[in-house]
């Protein structure tokens, strides 16, 4: 079956390809095409108008017109995700939701300053959130609109002339030899005197003690390897990953 083109009202063609589906088409800024697949030309219909009105407010994904919010979560869903954790991308998906979002989210992209970030990490400063935080929020903006800058979306990186607040590092507070050997102690014989042993011996972290499997332990030279870590739970169930580095 070829090709049968008709028109959405006059505002891009919808067509039927032919393996079955629906495919509708409009002109962007820069003069390219976007094209938005379906199963039937009703859904490729509702789709098709979603994304004419996100043009006409200036809040499709593409060109110089649309908004931080139309651009960021365009970045966030088909340009970080593939490369990112699913953890990592849960964490960044709230704290976009939560605080850029809502802030700059409405502020069209070529327009967003200097400034604006600025005060809104000032904002969030004195609203309680932690200087971890707000540098996060920063590492965010600024990994997205450095995509923006190479896509010639926008000329410079706003975050590049933006004042971060340094974090301060404390000591890190670990058990005296004594303290560790009384500890082993108080353990023997409990249900996790073996676990307590290898994380006093090695220094690895919790979620790669957990995910300690006996294959990964070599009994011929005394050595374990670091092969995965459980990163949490994601639908009731604990993720296991790679390590998060690779030594």
């Amino acid at each position: 079956m070829g090709k049968q083109k008709q028109r959405g009202h006059g505002e891009g063609s919808i067509y039927q390809r032919k393996d079955g589906r629906w495919v509708a088409s409009i002109t962007l800024e820069n003069r390219k095409r976007k094209y938005i697949y379906g199963e039937t030309r009703k859904e490729v219909q509702e789709k098709l108008k979603v994304a004419l009105h996100e043009q006409q407010q200036g809040t499709l994904a593409t060109g110089p017109m649309q908004t931080v919010k139309a651009y960021l979560e365009h970045w966030m869903e088909d340009v970080h995700k593939p490369n990112i954790r699913q953890t990592t991308y849960k964490r960044y998906g709230t704290l976009l939701n939560r605080h850029i979002l809502p802030a700059l989210g409405h502020v069209q992209l070529q327009k967003l300053t200097a400034q604006q970030v600025q005060s809104f990490y000032a904002r969030k400063l004195k609203e309680g959130l932690s200087i971890s935080t707000v540098r996060s929020l920063n590492a965010i903006l600024h990994k997205a609109l450095d995509q923006a800058v190479r896509w010639k979306i926008i000329s410079v990186n706003v975050c590049d002339a933006v004042s971060v607040p340094s974090v301060s590092r404390s000591e890190m507070k670990t058990l005296s030899k004594e303290q560790a050997q009384k500890l082993l102690e108080v353990a023997k014989g409990h249900r996790l005197e073996a676990l307590l042993t290898v994380a006093l011996s090695t220094g690895m972290r919790k979620g790669e003690l957990l995910a300690l499997r006996w294959e990964d332990v070599n009994f011929e030279d005394m050595s374990l390897q670091v092969k995965r870590t459980i990163a949490g739970q994601f639908k009731g169930e604990y993720r296991v990953n790679e390590p998060k580095t690779a030594s």
